[in-house]
């Protein structure tokens, strides 16, 4: 079975030999009584990274956003919520709600909406939520937009980075399509304000999983101060700090290395598919997302499946279309990709009757 399911983007695995051993797997005491050494050395390295003045990690992106809006629920806020968000924001939120803050949608990247929705918005300071980078539209979020409206006001801009940490990075071009350093949206902007919160897990680009929260100085203070998860809830393991030191090695010493072989094998399988004449969206991103007919999305995925080809049958973002997504990474081969390509045509053609490959784009 091919695998186009996995978000190691990078192909980063950490095998057991690779990592620094460790004396005991945990320290059983709750992170907001002692830090690791080696723990000081990582968050300084990830707040580096991200071009942030300071961070802190936790176990999991859930466990931060839990104590992020049990934080900011103490303030006079409304939070505006992007309604394309990863759901685990979303989660954190219903914390907030349950608080009473008001909480309000938006349309994905529509910065005019989120303006005026603001401006009616009178008296309490906004925050608003969204992801970095949206793998399913394969849009970076109108990031400096968001910021502007926020400095108006006083509020937070809080993005969960998960997808973009490890692939994008500062001084995108054509030909180095995901920027240099690996250190997130944030680089790829060029954007640094005390206004922001950064949220990210390392699960994905980096592969390890452990999770990030990084801002101003004062505001991770703070939160290492007040937070709950940090106080009653296991703190990140020791063999995850490893990994996650690991991670930042190989990523400073062949990230960028990585990350070209990554684009080379995302404009290989964009390249067939195009041949194809098949409709498909996400950009340079390695997922790889096709609008498919609802009447036959779950088909195609099946058949894909009974071939040797394992997929994501996802929504997309927008109109709730069914997408057909192919997650590609730096370790798949030349050949693999020719095959995945090759397959996806066959049942395209084995199922012609069912639907029109121009209908795709619709």
């Amino acid at each position: 079975m091919l695998n186009f399911t996995s978000a190691l983007y990078l192909g980063l695995y950490h095998p057991m030999h690779t990592l620094r051993p460790w004396r005991q797997f945990t320290t059983g005491t709750p992170a907001a009584l002692t830090r690791p050494s080696i723990a000081s050395n990582v968050v300084n390295q990830l707040a580096a990274l991200q071009g942030m003045e300071s961070a802190a990690i936790g176990p999991s992106t859930f466990h931060l956003f839990w104590d992020l809006f049990g934080i900011l629920a103490q303030k006079r806020i409304t939070i505006h919520l992007d309604d394309g968000a990863y759901p685990i924001a979303k989660w954190g939120i219903e914390r907030a709600a349950a608080a009473s803050v008001r909480v309000k949608t938006f349309r994905h990247h529509d910065v005019d909406r989120l303006s005026k929705q603001i401006h009616r918005t009178k008296g309490k300071r906004p925050v608003i939520v969204t992801d970095g980078f949206c793998p399913v539209c394969g849009q970076t979020a109108p990031l400096a937009d968001y910021l502007t409206i926020i400095r108006q006001f006083g509020g937070y801009l809080v993005i969960d980075d998960t997808q973009a940490l490890g692939i994008l990075g500062h001084h995108p071009a054509r030909y180095k399509p995901y920027g240099l350093g690996g250190g997130g949206s944030l680089r790829w902007h060029g954007i640094q304000d005390p206004h922001i919160i950064n949220i990210c897990s390392l699960a994905k680009g980096f592969g390890v999983p452990l999770a990030t929260l990084s801002g101003s100085g004062k505001f991770v203070r703070k939160f290492e101060r007040t937070s709950d998860t940090r106080v009653h809830c296991s703190p990140a393991s020791i063999a995850d700090i490893h990994a996650a030191e690991h991670a930042l090695n190989v990523n400073r010493l062949k990230g960028d290395l990585l990350r070209k072989k990554l684009a080379r094998n995302v404009a290989q399988f964009q390249r067939r598919l195009r041949d194809a004449e098949i409709i498909h969206q996400g950009g340079a991103f390695p997922v790889q997302a096709l609008p498919v007919p609802e009447q036959t999305a779950e088909q195609i995925h099946k058949r894909l499946r009974q071939h040797g080809i394992a997929t994501l049958l996802q929504l997309s973002c927008g109109n709730r279309t069914p997408l057909i997504s192919f997650v590609i990474t730096a370790r798949h081969g030349n050949a693999q990709l020719d095959k995945a390509a090759n397959i996806l045509i066959k049942v395209f053609n084995e199922l012609s009757g069912s639907f029109d490959k121009t209908t795709l784009a619709e």
